[in-house]
């Protein structure tokens, strides 16, 4: 996930955050909806727009664009995007702000003079890394702040994150949200990390509900049905043993009956008694008898 989506997706799902970093967070969310918003025709498309639902066309609306490197022509190519949405899509809204959220103001570049009469009046641009101390910020910015740390800052970061989470979020479903915002983030800022490494960044706490905790999830289910399945064939196994034993035992010991009767047989017969008699006295059939005399 690039980073413009990482804003896509934090805006998208929590906009009380953007109005938040421009210093509007009195402003009441559900009266916009973000989108990205090509431009028919040309190779802009502005990274996202905050626009106001039908009923309410008296609310600025709010162009956001998020850049991460440095492009002389950046505002340029903004501005004349904005221009050319009015152009196209003439929206009712009767003023409206073009926001830029830098990593590092070391991304900004000159603003072009000829475009001044929008700089003061619509432009606003704001710089992640000048954010000030996360242990003084919100749930909210400090989210943003995560994009830009290093990963030791990041890590200890992520932690106050949790802290805060747990502690202002009540709602099960908007706390695994912004669990997985920020699992999104390290996985985007960090793409060389095992999923091993991200979770030892990340609590268990914090990695339940996850994707990196449901895929490690996966790989134990497997582990285990494995060695459970090793464990119960072995068990199996032994049972089936266990049973063949009494089985032949049973077999072995009918067998050696057999062989200590006719022994017996033959003993009376050798001492003189007739095949007849020992018939008689055995209950066996006389010609069962007689060939016990033949061999």
């Amino acid at each position: 996930m690039k980073t413009d989506a990482i804003f896509y997706k934090l805006f998208q799902e929590f906009p009380d955050i953007f109005f938040e970093l421009i210093g509007k967070p009195e402003i009441n969310t559900n009266l916009y909806e973000f989108q990205s918003q090509e431009i028919k025709e040309t190779s802009f498309r502005l990274d996202g727009i905050f626009l106001t639902l039908e009923s309410l066309p008296n609310e600025p609306i709010y162009f956001v664009e998020v850049q991460c490197y440095k492009d002389k022509l950046f505002y340029d190519r903004f501005l004349t995007s904005i221009i050319l949405y009015f152009y196209q899509y003439q929206p009712s809204n009767p003023d409206w702000y073009a926001i830029v959220i830098f990593d590092t103001r070391a991304n900004d570049v000159d603003f072009p003079q000829r475009l001044n009469c929008f700089r003061e009046s619509h432009l606003r641009c704001f710089y992640l890394d000048e954010i000030g101390d996360a242990s003084n910020q919100s749930l909210g910015l400090g989210i943003l702040q995560l994009i830009v740390e290093g990963k030791q800052k990041a890590q200890e970061l992520v932690k106050q994150l949790v802290n805060q989470a747990r502690l202002e979020v009540n709602d099960a479903a908007i706390q695994r949200k912004v669990l997985e915002l920020i699992e999104a983030i390290l996985v985007n800022k960090f793409p060389n990390l095992s999923r091993e490494e991200i979770k030892e960044m990340l609590s268990m706490e914090l990695i339940k509900g996850t994707r990196v905790y449901q895929e490690l999830k996966e790989e134990a289910r497997e582990e285990v049905k494995q060695e459970v399945k090793e464990e119960v064939k072995q068990e199996v196994k032994e049972e089936v043993k266990q049973e063949v034993k009494e089985e032949v035992k049973q077999e072995v010991k009918e067998e050696v009956k057999q062989e200590v009767k006719e022994e017996m047989l033959r003993k009376l017969l050798q001492r003189g008694m007739s095949v007849q008699e020992v018939a008689e006295i055995f209950e066996l059939d006389v010609e069962f008898i007689s060939r016990l005399t033949n061999n």
